[in-house]
């Protein structure tokens, strides 16, 4: 039995978000972070907001965080500094602090992160389109995270805008995640 900890990106995800479309599917057993700094992403705020929600959730088994875009870089911050025991972080789209399309301005606090081993076993889904991260840089923030790495393909930054509604895909590489952990199923697409 696991508890899901929803952590969107900048502005939260809409309900035809697949991060929204789950975390329905899950009903109580899922809690969204909820920090005050939607659209202006505050570090400490969200790293707060991911905290609330775990300890919401906590006791009722495994938690397992579904984090999205900048939600990735709040709950590795959140991990690094908590080290807390019997969770799992399944990260999608994580963005490149460093990258001329990272929003700067709106999440400055966000900039200076640098990846970091993960307390906890951790997949990090990539795009080989996303334009907030190339796959290349991706894969090396897994590896830094101590994340396994899958590409899936090319589905933008695996949104709403990217046409992948309530992305099948993820869902089953979730669900594999939750069950086995490692070694990576699809190695070939590395």
């Amino acid at each position: 039995m696991a508890a899901y900890v929803v952590v969107p990106g900048i502005d939260g995800s809409d309900e035809a978000h697949w991060q929204s479309l789950w975390e329905a599917e899950w009903g109580a057993d899922a809690v969204r972070i909820a920090p005050g700094s939607w659209a202006a992403p505050d570090l400490e705020d969200w790293v707060g907001a991911v905290g609330a929600a775990y300890e919401a959730v906590a006791g009722r088994g495994r938690v397992v965080f579904v984090a999205h875009s900048l939600g990735c870089w709040a709950v590795a911050e959140w991990a690094r500094r908590a080290r807390p025991a019997g969770v799992a972080a399944f990260l999608v789209a994580a963005p490149d602090p460093r990258g001329t399309a990272f929003p700067a301005q709106a999440a400055p606090g966000f900039v200076p992160l640098r990846a970091e081993p993960l307390p906890c076993p951790a997949v990090l889904v990539a795009s080989a389109d996303d334009p907030y991260c190339t796959s290349e840089t991706s894969a090396e923030l897994a590896e830094d995270w101590g994340a396994q790495w899958h590409l899936a393909g090319r589905r933008g930054h695996l949104n709403t805008a990217s046409g992948v509604g309530y992305w099948a895909e993820g869902r089953e590489l979730l669900r594999w995640f939750e069950e086995v952990g490692a070694p990576d199923p699809h190695p070939a697409d590395r």
